[in-house]
């Protein structure tokens, strides 16, 4: 599925790949105070992982239990 971008919030939604990392990045460069909601998400690549922990957006809605709830800040 991949990501959708609604009122300050990206939405990352099934599988998330490597295409998906740089128009995320921008993206969350560009808002005042962006969000991310996980709780559809069920795979991100590293590169889209790497964005999250570098840029750090609020975390909206977290995924469900698993590795990626343990490795993303609270």
């Amino acid at each position: 599925m991949g990501i959708r971008y609604e009122e300050g919030t990206a939405l990352l939604e099934g599988i998330v790949g490597v295409e998906d990392a740089e128009g995320l990045a921008a993206w969350l460069r560009e808002q005042p105070a962006p969000a991310v909601a996980l709780s559809d998400c069920e795979h991100v690549h590293g590169a889209v992982l790497q964005v999250l922990l570098a840029l750090r957006p609020r975390v909206a809605a977290r995924p469900a239990p698993g590795w990626l709830d343990g490795v993303l800040p609270c």
